[in-house]
This record gives structure tokens, sequence and C-alpha cells, in this order.
């Protein structure tokens, strides 16, 4: 219950602060097995995704997030796991831990969608950063799953690297059309286009 409520209160919190504006333009906000990728600007992106998502899109959606960050003092470690819910990558090469893709497809298999940010840290420039093959072989684990490219515009002005109180900006986010892995598609060439949708969402440069 107490989880429940903390994340209705964040929810409410990263709305209120961020005015984000979900456009849904390429697919409807519907109960499908989904795997929502996402540019990465900073550790907020995944609370912004997962409140713009219906509640009962909400409830059977996990972000994917670092262990190695998360998982340091008991209150961040309460908030991913028991308020997320997340499934917690180790992305330090040298450990030998469980394999991440196999940790996000067996949270698929239980019915959870997934918030991703194949990039894989979180970029400061305006370009994105290439993508990291883990999606790929998601996608060929998973065929049936839906990939849906979101672009996150403003929220790494509303809290910039190395900023200690959030900055209250206007944040949009655009879901694209869902993609799946095509038959005999390649590595590189799944890679190119589930970077290409993501980009095609991005606003024009001034």
């Amino acid at each position: 219950m107490i989880e429940k409520l903390f994340a209705l209160l964040l929810c409410n919190f990263a709305k209120l602060l961020t005015g984000v504006r979900p456009l849904w333009q390429g697919c409807a906000p519907e109960r499908r097995l989904r795997v929502y990728f996402a540019n990465h600007r900073s550790h907020g992106d995944f609370v912004v995704v997962w409140a713009a998502l219906p509640p009962a899109l909400r409830r059977h959606t996990r972000p994917v997030a670092g262990a190695d960050y998360w998982l340091k003092g008991g209150f961040k470690t309460w908030l991913i796991t028991r308020v997320f819910n997340a499934v917690l990558i180790d992305r330090r090469p040298q450990q030998h831990g469980p394999n991440p893709v196999e940790q996000m497809a067996d949270a698929l298999r239980t019915n959870d969608s997934l918030i991703l940010f194949p990039e894989g840290t979180r970029n400061l420039g305006e370009d994105l950063l290439p993508f990291k093959s883990g999606i790929y072989h998601l996608a060929k684990s998973m065929p049936q799953v839906e990939f849906v490219p979101v672009w996150i515009e403003n929220l790494g002005r509303v809290m910039p690297k190395g900023a200690m109180v959030p900055v209250p900006l206007l944040c949009t986010l655009t879901f694209g059309c869902p993609l799946t892995l095509q038959p005999d598609e390649t590595k590189s060439e799944f890679l190119d286009r589930t970077r290409g949708a993501l980009l095609e969402l991005a606003p024009p440069a001034n």
C-alpha cells in the first residue's frame, strides 16, 4: 500500500514538474506487450515515460535500470525495486552476473512491458549515441514483442546533469510506430532501423 501511494505521488509530482505531454502519433496506449525505447538525457527519463502511461499500462510496465547506480543506499534501492519494480542490469563488464537480455526477456514472458534506453548511458549531446546491441538480441529472443520509439524532448533541461533542484519546463513525449524484428534482418540493420525510427520523432533542429 505504501509503495502504491508513493508511486501515485511520484507520478503526480513528475507531471506537475515537467508538464509532461504524451503524443501518441504512431500507436495507441493499448495493453500490448511492448518495449518502449527512448533517448536518454537524465536519470528522470524513465520516471517521466512511466508516469505518462495510463495507470492500467503503468502497472504492467517495468523500467530497465543500472543496478550499479540504483543499488546504492536504502532509499534508492527501495524506490527502484519496490515502487518501480525495475529490471536491474549490472552494466559493469567485469562482472559475471545474470545475462541482461535474459533478464529482460524473462520480464516480458511474465506479460510486463519494458522501458529501455538503448544508448546505454546518458547522452548530453543533441544527437543519438549508437545503440547497444542488447535491443537487437532482445528482439531476436522475443520476436512477437512490439518495440515503440519514444522521443523525450526537454527533460535534460528540466534536470540537467549535476543539478540538485529541477527546473520546471514543459516536456513532450512522442510515441512512434511499433517495430518488430523482420525475418533475416541483421543486427546492424535492426539497430539502424530502430535508431532511425527514434530520430524521426525528434523536432527539427533550430
